[in-house]
């Protein structure tokens, strides 16, 4: 398991109307989740953050940054990656994990081995493992073995 003091929790997509506003990708398990967390972000300070609203049977919210008062500069800020202290996350049971635990695991299908874990997508249909050698394979379904370091896959 890699010890990350930050954990990637949305990305700012796009500029929202034109006062500011931005889209951000969440990538946590409800949009909604953006209402309590503490948004770490190197473009602005966290108590500037506030989330707006979740949009229907989406994963992307709307939200306001203090200081970002038109759509240029809101524009600006597309691509922004926004995280979070590793530290305030619950606790996990046994046999839980979060996504970024499984970064650098074997992935392996059918008995071989098909790349390491680069990073997780979600484009909407389930979560997708990015490997190290550019392929995607799908994680729905997927046995993640901990004690090995693996991820086995369909």
């Amino acid at each position: 398991m890699q010890n990350n003091d930050k954990i990637l929790v949305g990305k700012i997509v796009a500029p929202q109307g034109i006062r500011g506003e931005v889209r951000i990708q969440t990538f946590t398990s409800s949009p909604s989740d953006f209402k309590s967390l503490a948004v770490i972000c190197s473009k602005f300070n966290s108590n500037d953050f506030k989330f707006i609203r979740a949009l229907p049977n989406t994963n992307v919210i709307i939200a306001k940054i203090n200081g970002v008062d038109d759509r240029n500069t809101a524009e600006a800020l597309r691509g922004t990656e926004l995280f979070i202290e590793r530290a305030t996350l619950p606790d996990l049971n046994k046999d839980e994990y979060y996504q970024a635990d499984l970064i650098g695991f074997d992935v392996i299908r059918d008995s071989i081995k098909i790349g390491i874990v680069s990073c997780f997508q979600n484009y909407g249909a389930g979560d997708i493992i990015e490997l190290d050698n550019g392929d995607m394979v799908s994680f729905v379904g997927a046995t993640v073995d901990m004690n090995t370091k693996t991820i086995y896959t369909r």
